[in-house]
C-alpha cells in the first residue's frame, strides 16, 4: 500500500500521459481504464491534487517562459505590419498595438497599480511608424469619404 504522501503508480502513469503526453483526458483515462468516478475520486484526495497542482503550475510557468521568449519578435512582427499594403492588416496591427498599450490590458490579474498594468513607452522609431500608419489610414479614410 503507498505512503499517504505519495501517489500511487497508476496514478502517476495518468499524470505523466495528461502532462508530458499532451493525450486529452478522456482518452487518459480510457487508456489506463480509469473511470469517471475514480478520476472524481482522486481529485478529492489531497495528494493527488497537489501533484496535479504542482504539475499544472509548471506548464503555466513553461507557457509564461515561451511567451517572454517570443514577445519581443511578435511585438516587431505587430510593428512592421503596420506598414502592410493590406489597409486592412495595417488596421488591424494598429488596433492591437493600442489595444497591448492600454492601461489594464497586460495582465488580468494584476492589481492598477501594478507597473505592468501601465503602458510601456514605444521607441521614438515605432511610434513614429505607427503614428504614420495610422495618419496615412485616416487620410485614405478622409478621401474615400467625399
Amino acid at each position: 500500500m503507498p505512503e499517504r504522501n505519495t501517489i500511487t503508480k497508476r496514478q502517476q502513469a495518468v499524470l505523466d500521459d495528461l502532462f508530458v503526453e499532451r493525450y486529452d483526458e478522456n482518452r487518459v483515462l480510457d487508456k489506463h481504464n480509469v473511470s469517471r468516478r475514480l478520476f472524481e475520486k482522486w481529485l478529492s484526495n489531497e495528494t493527488f491534487t497537489d501533484e496535479f497542482e504542482r504539475r499544472l503550475n509548471a506548464a503555466r510557468r513553461q507557457t509564461d517562459l515561451i511567451l517572454a521568449r517570443c514577445a519581443g519578435f511578435a511585438a516587431v512582427k505587430l510593428v512592421e505590419l503596420t506598414d502592410s499594403t493590406n489597409p486592412e492588416t495595417a488596421r488591424k496591427a494598429c488596433l492591437d498595438i493600442i489595444t497591448l498599450l492600454r492601461p489594464g490590458s497586460r495582465q488580468p490579474d494584476s492589481t492598477p497599480d501594478d507597473p505592468a498594468n501601465h503602458p510601456a513607452e514605444l521607441p521614438p522609431d515605432v511610434a513614429s511608424r505607427l503614428l504614420s500608419a495610422l495618419a496615412l489610414g485616416n487620410q485614405s479614410r478622409a478621401t474615400s469619404d467625399k
